[in-house]
């Protein structure tokens, strides 16, 4: 007997249908959308919605990071500059302090030649006749700026201990000479010499010179030619003439206590012995008559007949 087998009938595909009913009457339309097609579509969009909310974060993150950057940018740039203002004018202060101490240096080293002390060991030898300057174009730093005030330091040091021992120089000095009690508490006396007999440079100072062979019992101030000599205190002259004895043309001057001043080597004399002098009044004239090598004035001090440093007295 033979069996027969009935194959099962296809399932319907499973789909929806949407229908259009148009307001106003008319037919109805019918779209049939099936079921798979749908699952696709709303992956679809599901995909397209969370890569438009990616695109959008990622829009937004990287506009506020960008902003934010930016004001940090800006910060910085404002930090450096006002750390830039500030190195530079830290820079300013230290030339200034430099400049200050190169003029403490000068005026030191016109004390010591004026009042003829040596020189402090750590002046340089240079004439300072020339000033050629040059060198590469470098913006300052906290280095380099660091190391100039850090060397300011140490010259400031020694220019204070160089200066405290040349107050003790000439406080030694004025106390050998007996200085302190020619001075009263209204200041000098006007018969005690008290100031510069000319203008000029100190070009050979009191004391031994050109190696020890030769005493200098004054000081020579050098100018040009023709430069008034004033005396240095009231007095009268005992001398005004030439001198054969390597002074050229002399005027002495006695100031009474035992002081006496003695000016040399001018061209012209315009006092005459006898002669009552002020203090500041012109005695002569700069010149380079007897023992000289150029213009200058020799100018002493005698205390009872005897040479002392006219430095305690200018």
């Amino acid at each position: 007997m033979e069996s027969t087998t009935q194959k099962p009938e296809a399932q319907a595909k499973k789909e929806y249908t949407i229908k259009f009913i148009p307001s106003h009457g008319g037919s109805t339309k019918s779209l049939k959308v099936p079921v798979a097609l749908l699952k696709y579509g709303a992956g679809s969009l599901i995909v397209l919605a969370m890569l438009f909310v990616g695109a959008v974060s990622f829009s937004v993150y990287s506009t506020m990071a960008a902003r934010d950057g930016a004001a940090q940018l800006t910060d910085l740039r404002s930090v450096n500059g006002i750390q830039q203002e500030q190195l530079l004018q830290l820079s300013k202060k230290a030339n200034a302090l430099q400049n200050e101490l190169d003029r403490l240096t000068e005026l030191e080293q016109q004390l010591r030649r004026q009042s003829g002390t040596a020189p402090a060991k750590e002046e340089p030898s240079s004439s300072g006749t020339h000033d050629g300057q040059g060198g590469p174009y470098a913006e300052p730093d906290l280095g380099n700026v660091t190391e100039v005030l850090s060397q300011v330091e140490q010259q400031l040091a020694l220019r204070r201990t160089s200066l405290l021992e040349l107050q003790s120089d000439l406080k030694a000095r004025q106390e050998k000479l007996g200085v302190a009690g020619a001075f009263s508490l209204t200041g000098p006396s006007i018969t005690t010499p008290g100031i510069w007999p000319c203008q000029g440079d100190v070009s050979s100072p009191y004391g031994l010179r050109w190696g020890g062979s030769d005493f200098h019992p004054g000081i020579d101030i050098a100018n040009e030619m023709g430069t008034p000599i004033v005396a240095t205190a009231d007095g009268v002259v005992t001398t005004a003439g030439y001198n054969m004895g390597g002074y050229g043309n002399m005027v002495d001057i006695d100031h009474g206590n035992g002081i006496m001043t003695r000016y040399g080597h001018g061209s012209q004399v315009v006092v005459t012995a006898g002669q009552h002098v002020k203090r500041g009044q012109v005695i002569m004239y700069m010149g380079s008559t007897g023992f000289s090598t150029g213009p200058h004035c020799h100018y002493e001090v005698r205390i009872n007949g005897e040479a002392v440093n006219p430095a305690s007295y200018l």
